[in-house]
């Protein structure tokens, strides 16, 4: 198996759209070499705690709503050719996604990583939901059979938090600038939003590469 590393943050919409268009990819070819596991890294590290309405930040953002309006044109192309559902218009608030993170953290933790990872990008893209809210998180853990219970008094304290940051920090002091990046072997680094077309090649590529080293 090949470790594939994913950063990304749950209200990143490439992010969203870039694990749809590896999804793809990974269906088509079922026997991929991957193990994947997913890395927090903030596109708001200094976000309130309890976000902000989401109007305002992207008009701060993006110079105004014209400018918020033009960057989001591409993304709801791109979303749309990936098969995705993207509700812009009922996300109320930009949340901290530190809590989401956690989330991901102990998800992974009991095998449902890239479950909960899925689960948020809908609630906050398709569904709109506030997924800085306590409740909301507490809701998607237990629709992945997670311990509801637990998980609530995980977040009402600081459990793990400084794990999360301190990894974000780390990916940033080791370059990584922007999500999602995608960490092929830990060697090869691949940013964006790519296609499932690009996916399959790296697939090929490394079934080749396998497939060379046991005839050697």
């Amino acid at each position: 198996m090949v470790k594939l590393d994913i950063l990304s943050d749950p209200i990143c919409p490439w992010c969203w759209i870039g694990k749809a268009n590896l999804d793809r990819a990974l269906a088509d070819h079922p026997d991929h070499p991957f193990t994947i596991e997913w890395h927090p890294f903030q596109l708001n590290p200094d976000m309130p705690a309890g976000g902000m309405d989401r109007r305002a930040y992207l008009e701060a953002k993006f110079g105004g709503r014209e400018g918020a309006t033009k960057a989001y044109a591409p993304i709801v192309e791109r979303a749309a050719e990936a098969g995705l559902e993207l509700n812009l218009d009922r996300i109320a608030r930009t949340p901290n996604t530190l809590d989401a993170h956690r989330l991901i953290h102990w998800a992974g933790i009991e095998g449902r990583q890239t479950a909960a990872v899925s689960a948020l990008f809908k609630a906050y893209f398709t569904e709109g939901r506030d997924i800085g809210d306590h409740d909301v998180l507490a809701d998607i853990a237990d629709s992945l059979e997670m311990d509801a219970a637990v998980v609530r008094r995980l977040l009402e304290s600081d459990a793990d938090a400084e794990t999360i940051r301190n990894r974000d920090a780390h990916s940033r002091e080791m370059g990584v600038q922007a999500v999602p990046t995608f960490i092929v072997g830990q060697r090869h680094a691949v940013p964006g939003a790519q296609p499932p077309e690009l996916w399959a090649q790296v697939i090929s590529d490394i079934r080749a590469q396998i497939a060379a080293e046991g005839e050697g």
